[in-house]
């Protein structure tokens, strides 16, 4: 399975959407809340390059972008063949 990182904050509705979806999908992920770590949100937009909204994926070490692009995967039947991939 996948190693999934997600930045998120404990409010943020597109942060539960993509949860959501991953969940769905039965992969495990890696929340970090960069509220509870502010020194973290540096770095996640340090490794999502400039990008500083949440939620910042990352799937395998590849920046995926946000909820919106997550979802752009599973439409375009792209997200399966990202979370089986080791």
């Amino acid at each position: 399975m996948a190693m999934i990182e997600i930045y998120t904050t404990q409010t943020c509705g597109y942060c539960m959407r993509a949860k959501m979806l991953l969940q769905e999908k039965g992969a495990g992920f890696k929340e970090i809340d960069v509220n509870q770590h502010p020194k973290l949100r540096f770095e996640m937009t340090k490794r999502a390059n400039g990008g500083y909204t949440v939620p910042q994926i990352f799937i395998n070490g590849e920046h995926i972008g946000g909820c919106n692009e997550l979802y752009a995967l599973e439409r375009n039947g792209l997200l399966d063949e990202k979370l089986s991939a080791a």
